[in-house]
């Protein structure tokens, strides 16, 4: 423990230019890259992230994530504090939010806030920098066309990850490229927007407030229905979030048939993660589309 409060002590100094004393150390979580550790000092709480990544501009990606949401939505984003590696350990300081008891509206505020987020757009789908879901890498190289941006920088890489990671066979990274050519007359015409990309109920949280809150952004301007499918994918959100969401800004008919194309996204990348698992809805949605 003395080594391990020994980095937190420096991980601190820092973060904030001067020594502060620990009270207590919780491990909050530990998923499949990172541990997400309660840090209380003198100088306040703080919520610590950190892992041994391959890529040392990870948190540098997500921090720069959370900075660029805070401002264009009412949810709360939490405040980022600093970043940086220790050794070889990476690190991101951002502020501890309390997980509470949601308020009545939560679920209704949450689809008033991430319509108003999906209102911010852009020129182009994709981003001025690539950045990461998880810990793979997310391309974000601009596209004018939302097909052309979903099929190169979205299904592609993740696909050819799995056949190479040996997840998948060569007869079904073809098979599944046969849908490539459905897709642009299946998506609608929108406009990019500003996306979580990575919308499901693991990071969305109940503020200090009870109000929702935000957290382990992947962000990118895409099409505002990836959010929306993302949310269905683990059981969905509930009912006042969806109601609320629509009425502030409507999505076009048919996006209920759609919710199974825009999560073959995140299925793979659930399938790069943890394994075969999650290829059978993947497979499915597969034959339907051929």
């Amino acid at each position: 423990m003395f080594d391990q409060q020994d980095k937190y002590h420096k991980i601190l100094l820092e973060v904030l230019g001067n020594p502060v004393t620990i009270h207590e150390v919780k491990l909050v979580a530990a998923g499949n890259l990172n541990q997400a550790i309660f840090l209380s000092t003198g100088g306040g709480d703080f919520f610590l992230k950190t892992n041994y990544s391959e890529h040392p501009d990870i948190f540098e990606k997500e921090a720069l994530a959370l900075e660029f949401l805070k401002p264009k939505t009412s949810l709360h984003i939490p405040s980022v504090y600093g970043f940086g590696k220790l050794d070889d350990l990476n690190y991101l300081i951002t502020e501890w939010i309390p997980n509470s008891r949601k308020t009545p509206d939560f679920w209704k505020d949450l689809g008033y806030g991430l319509a108003q987020l999906h209102m911010v757009s852009a020129k182009n789908f994709g981003m001025d920098h690539d950045n990461y879901i998880s810990h793979l890498p997310q391309i974000n190289t601009p596209k004018k066309k939302w097909s052309e941006f979903f099929i190169s920088f979205r299904l592609e890489p993740m696909l050819t990850k799995a056949f190479y990671d040996g997840l998948i066979t060569k007869a079904f990274m073809e098979r599944f490229r046969g849908i490539y050519d459905k897709l642009p007359s299946i998506f609608p015409n929108e406009i990019p927007s500003l996306l979580h990309g990575d919308l499901w109920s693991g990071n969305v949280m109940g503020s200090g407030s009870g109000g929702p809150a935000l957290i382990d952004p992947a962000i990118y301007f895409g099409q505002r229905e990836v959010d929306l499918a993302f949310s269905k994918l683990f059981g969905g959100f509930e009912s006042g979030f969806y109601d609320a969401y629509h009425d502030v800004f409507p999505l076009e008919p048919g996006f209920d048939d759609r919710v199974r194309l825009y999560n073959l996204y995140p299925l793979l990348v659930h399938l790069n993660l943890f394994g075969q698992s999650y290829l059978s809805p993947i497979e499915k949605t597969v034959r339907l589309l051929l």
